[in-house]
């Protein structure tokens, strides 16, 4: 548990940024996603409980605090919002970011292999995301929530199941991510993402983060797909990346017209909370990439040193 109080409260995103902090908050995410049993101190547990969901609380608010400015200037009605959701694809915190052409193009094999590493250290998969988020959403956004999901499981067929595609990257890297081992930039997305699908509180927030991967991971995969490539892995070794560099770009689509739209066109107020969620994933990728960059850039000219 975090020797961390409500008393420590901060409003600074730096404060939760430490190793401690988000490695505390991700340890606790494995626990509580996991299947289990019932036991004897199952009171203590949600004491526990309690406590981590304050401090998680705490964090997603100091995201929520450095964007709301930003956010409270998407428009409230349909179109006009999906418009500016859209332009979020070159605009938003962390597009275009100068790492992925050089992972594409320079990166060695271990280079990518290490980035490849933090990348895989979140808890929860997109498809449990999606199934957390859908729950007592209107029937509209719920079916196209359901349809992503059902793609993320491979319709049915265990081959084509995402999850266990990205298991095929990292056995052909030879990856073993670990908690311990990841930067806290990479923790802090995976446990914000958590936090805001697992949080009925931040359920529009977790559509809009959840709507702005779709929307702009497939330029990036096309990039990492590239490097996998120029690197050595087969067609079936990198699928994951190239399938996303596709298969996102109709799910973006789908998910701004069948849920962002109707969701707002609904409840204009939502613009603000999926707004929200979206600028403050994009954020935490933002943090990622400059992190990933610092360490891969200055190891390399350490060792042309």
């Amino acid at each position: 548990m975090l020797d961390f109080t409500p008393a420590d409260r901060s409003t600074s995103v730096d404060f939760y940024l430490s190793d401690d902090f988000q490695q505390a908050l991700a340890r606790w995410n494995r626990q509580r996603l996991s299947p289990a049993f019932p036991e004897e101190d199952w009171q203590a547990r949600l004491a526990d409980d309690l406590q981590m969901q304050v401090v998680e609380g705490q964090f997603l608010e100091a995201l929520r605090a450095e964007i709301a400015d930003e956010a409270s200037k998407a428009p409230r009605d349909a179109e006009g919002f999906v418009a500016w959701f859209e332009g979020l694809i070159e605009r938003g915190p962390g597009q275009n970011d100068p790492l992925f052409p050089w992972l594409a193009e320079h990166a060695t094999r271990e280079e990518l292999r290490w980035f490849f590493e933090q990348e895989a250290a979140g808890e929860a998969g997109f498809d449990d995301l999606v199934a957390m988020t859908q729950v007592k959403l209107p029937d509209q956004a719920k079916l196209e929530l359901a349809r992503n999901y059902w793609d993320e499981m491979g319709r049915g067929n265990a081959k084509g199941m995402h999850g266990p595609m990205l298991h095929v990257v990292a056995d052909a890297l030879e990856v073993d991510p670990a908690i311990e081992s990841t930067v806290p930039e990479s923790l802090a997305l995976a446990n914000a993402m958590t936090g805001m699908a697992a949080s009925r509180r931040y359920a529009w927030h977790s559509v809009g983060a959840l709507g702005v991967i779709e929307l702009t991971a497939p330029g990036r995969s096309a990039l990492v797909a590239k490097g996998l490539r120029r690197i050595g892995l087969s067609g079936s070794e990198r699928r994951y990346f190239d399938l996303h560099a596709v298969l996102d770009v109709k799910h973006s689509e789908a998910w701004n017209e069948e849920a962002l739209y109707p969701l707002v066109q609904e409840e204009p107020a939502r613009a603000v909370a999926i707004a929200e969620g979206a600028l403050m994933r994009l954020t935490c990728g933002q943090r990622c990439f400059e992190r990933y960059r610092a360490h891969l850039w200055q190891h390399r000219a350490a060792v042309a040193a």
